[in-house]
């Protein structure tokens, strides 16, 4: 090859690596500037567009250059998502599996109906006002609202059980270790929601979502900011007493975060024992079983402390004594995770590190995690 030749290779080499280089670092900008996720498909020539059309990129964007920036990749349109399988179906709301166009995930589309007078139910809007804000490993990404005159679709990550799903597939038999990790998950949400003074107010096996990885993740907030525990949700279906804390049974409505923690114990217990600790079918009959197990509270006795084993630390009758979800974490307890899992940036996963991995199942033959010996 001549050195001429050689000459025009290599400038024409060099224009494209740095035209590589310069559109590398413009998607980077872009959904940094936009907060997209890394894994979103930029429709070809929008960068230049949005280049010659916005201020430079040193400068921020306008709310309405935002919004008509992320409408024009697809964001905010039902036809960016395919709807696959219907997942449930409610009153006003049902859930699809889907994908997006965008990415190519799954995703889980919360289709909520509007055709009912009373228009968008209240429980969507507060679990879309906080999940906008709530950015953590351990609870469920919001990825896009929709809305149409007949619709609200809230589109979610996928995740592919949720915890009593998970259970029941394992016989309820789980392994200690696996216990131990999604114990902490819920713990690791929990205290990242509470610093926030947000409060979950119905936690429950079937709002905690889990992936095949093992990572854990709170999910519908729709109750989060309610100023009373409704008896049903949007989707028309009864609301589990057996997580809520006497205090809240009996008409307490002055909530702090020591309503979530109740519920993380009989939780916990549920997953070690393989039964629920307070399976009561009416206020009444919750409370005795929660009587029957901790005794009856009296004006001389609202501090009772004979409670069970490692759960005394989340299900005192006295709220103000529940353990908070930072100094759960703490415990000696999850000492074998290793000293990292206390450091870990808010939106990494705890299984990115050596010391957290899942066991198989005892209850389970088809679990697809090693085997290994339990603690």
């Amino acid at each position: 090859m001549s050195q001429c030749v050689r000459s025009t290779v290599h400038n024409h080499r060099g224009k494209i690596l740095s035209h590589c280089r310069g559109f590398s670092g413009g998607l980077k900008d872009l959904n940094k500037r936009l907060s997209l996720p890394a894994d979103i498909r930029i429709p070809d020539g929008y960068l230049e567009k949005l280049q010659l059309s916005s201020p430079p990129f040193d400068q921020p964007l306008s709310r309405r250059s935002r919004r008509a920036s992320l409408s024009e990749i697809g964001f905010g349109k039902l036809e960016t998502y395919i709807k696959l399988d219907k997942l449930g179906e409610g009153t006003y709301a049902t859930v699809f599996k889907g994908r997006s166009k965008l990415t190519d995930n799954l995703v889980a589309l919360k289709e909520i109906r509007l055709e009912h007078e009373e228009g968008a139910p209240c429980t969507a809007i507060r679990e879309v006002s906080l999940l906008k804000d709530l950015k953590h490993a351990n609870i469920v990404t919001l990825h896009d609202i929709v809305h149409t005159d007949k619709s609200l679709t809230l589109v979610f990550e996928y995740l592919d059980k949720d915890l009593k799903q998970y259970m029941d597939d394992c016989g309820n038999i789980l392994s200690m270790q696996n216990v131990k990790i999604f114990l902490f998950q819920i713990l690791r949400g929990l205290a990242y929601c509470h610093r926030r003074k947000v409060l979950h107010r119905d936690l429950k096996p079937q709002n905690l979502l889990i992936n095949d990885r093992g990572e854990l993740k709170l999910a519908d907030f729709g109750l989060a900011r309610a100023k009373s525990v409704p008896t049903k949700t949007y989707s028309n279906e009864v609301v589990t007493l057996w997580y809520r804390p006497p205090d809240v049974l009996l008409g307490s409505s002055e909530y702090s975060t020591q309503i979530d923690m109740w519920g993380v114990g009989c939780i916990f217990y549920e997953m070690a024992a393989g039964r629920p600790l307070f399976p009561g079918s009416t206020v009444e009959d919750e409370l005795h079983l929660i009587f029957r197990l901790l005794g009856t509270p009296t004006e001389d006795s609202r501090d009772i402390h004979a409670l069970v084993s490692r759960f005394c630390l989340f299900t005192s009758y006295e709220s103000k004594k529940r353990i908070s979800a930072d100094e759960a974490m703490r415990q000696p307890y999850f000492r074998s995770l290793g000293p990292r899992v206390h450091t870990l940036p808010e939106n990494i996963s705890i299984f990115t590190l050596k010391d957290v991995q899942l066991q198989r199942d005892p209850g389970y033959r088809n679990s697809s995690y090693p085997e290994s010996g339990e603690e």
